[in-house]
Parts: C-alpha cells; sequence; structure tokens
C-alpha cells in the first residue's frame, strides 16, 4: 500500500498549480492532505476511484485536512475528542483494518510564540490520543508536525533555535511521542541524510534548498517490520511543502 501525505497550502490554489498530475506522479493508494483552507463543496476536487474525507476548520480558509482513499476505509473520525482542539480540522483518523491512519495537521507555535503554551497542551493531549489508539492496532500518523526534531532537519539550525518549529519545547515533545512507542519511519530508514519538506516563500529558500522536515510519517514500533520505504517528494511543487509517501505492507 502507497500512502502519501502533502500540506497542500490552500486545496484550490494547489489544484490551480499541477495538483492533479503531482498526485498522478505519486499514484498513492490513500492521499493525506493539510491546510486545504476550504470547506466541503467550496470546491469540487475530480479525484475518480477515491473516497473522500473532510475536516473543514469552523474558520473559512483556514487549516482544515482531508483523506482519499481509493482502498477501503472502515470508519473515520474528527478530531481528537476534546473540544479545546477540534475545532480547527487538525485530524481525521481512518480505521483501515489492519491498522489506524491518522492525518494531521500541528498547531504552529506562531511568530513570537504566541502560540506556543497552547502547542504544549495540544502534544500532550494528542500524544495520550495517539498511545489510546496503539493500545488497539498499529498506528500510522502522517501530516504536517510543525517541528524540525533534530538539528539534521533543517538547514540552519543555529540561527533557527528558539523559532516556532524549533524551540527546545517543541523538539521535545517529538522526543516524547517517540519514546511512547513510535518510530519517524523517514530517518529510520534514511539516518545521517539531510533532506527537507518545507521552505519559506521568503528569500528564495526552495531555490536554495534552505529548508525543514516538519513532515512526517510516524509509525507504531511494531509497525516498522511493515514498513517499505519512506520518501520526500523534493521534486514536486505547487505548495510551499512537498509530499512524503510510505509504502506499508498492510498484511
Amino acid at each position: 500500500m502507497k500512502l502519501a501525505s502533502w500540506n497542500v497550502n490552500g486545496l484550490r490554489a494547489a489544484i490551480a498549480k499541477d495538483f492533479y498530475a503531482s498526485v498522478a506522479s505519486l499514484d498513492p493508494d490513500v492521499l493525506c492532505l493539510q491546510e486545504i483552507k476550504m470547506q466541503k463543496g467550496q470546491c469540487e476536487v475530480d479525484m475518480p476511484g477515491y473516497a473522500q474525507i473532510f475536516n473543514c476548520a469552523d474558520k473559512k480558509g483556514y487549516s482544515g485536512t482531508a483523506v482519499f482513499s481509493r482502498v477501503p476505509v472502515l470508519g473515520a473520525t474528527f478530531g481528537i475528542g476534546i473540544d479545546e482542539h477540534d475545532h480547527e480540522g487538525r485530524v481525521i483518523t481512518c480505521d483501515m483494518g489492519a491498522f489506524y491512519l491518522v492525518c494531521c495537521y500541528t498547531p504552529n507555535s506562531q511568530d513570537g510564540l504566541k502560540r506556543l503554551d497552547y502547542r504544549m497542551k495540544w502534544e500532550d493531549d494528542f500524544r495520550a490520543y495517539m498511545q489510546r489508539l496503539d493500545a488497539e492496532k498499529p498506528v500510522l500518523l502522517c501530516g504536517d508536525l510543525n517541528v524540525a526534531h533534530e538539528e539534521i532537519d533543517l538547514k540552519n539550525p543555529k540561527t533557527n533555535r528558539m523559532s516556532a518549529g524549533f524551540t527546545d519545547q517543541e523538539r521535545g515533545k517529538m522526543t516524547e511521542l517517540l519514546a511512547a512507542g513510535f518510530a519517524d519511519t523517514w530517518r529510520r530508514l534514511h539516518p545521517g541524510e539531510a533532506k527537507y519538506s518545507w521552505w519559506s516563500y521568503r528569500m528564495r529558500a526552495r531555490e536554495r534548498n534552505a529548508g525543514w522536515r516538519i513532515d512526517y510519517f510516524i509509525a507504531s514500533e511494531r509497525a516498522m517490520p511493515n514498513v517499505r520505504g519512506a520518501e520526500i517528494h523534493n521534486e514536486i511543487f505547487g505548495s510551499d511543502h512537498c509530499p512524503v509517501t510510505l509504502e506499508y505492507d498492510a498484511e
């Protein structure tokens, strides 16, 4: 099974920038999107053969997630069951039978770290949610998790220390998640390799490859033997993020 995840920074905008051709080149069985910035029905998404699942933010034009699947989804839930966190369309959990698939768009701590305290609460609550799912069956988590975990995960770690997405606190919460029985699939398969999934629109960052790796597939440790490959597709444009994929043996 091939799974893909992509922060499209506005699905309607992405559709105007070769979105369909990019998806065709990936040919995923399941496609998870973050930051769709739309309400369900605001535009027709032409994905024949794929079931379409949306979790839209209450606030129009903000946040939101979507899952497109051409393999059976036994059920889907939205949010993590805590009202404080469940109005921004950030989480879709799909029951895929052998495993849970969680599509997540983690809150950004924002300029000046205005939302860092809230982010810390989110991290603790989301980790507890992941552990509850993992107690039932293996979990694959994908999405824009808005953190570069290690110095190798961004081009300029020294000058970005304590910037949103690279604070000690956010990095520590990722460490806690992994310590709770999960693995960063790409890092596990590509130790020591620097490759990025997001680039600022400022200062020609993508042209200079001054990027960050903040888009992930995280797997339950016991699911790692079923992971066949993990890739970052920095050749694909259309957003300030590129897609990431996971090859997974679901049987």
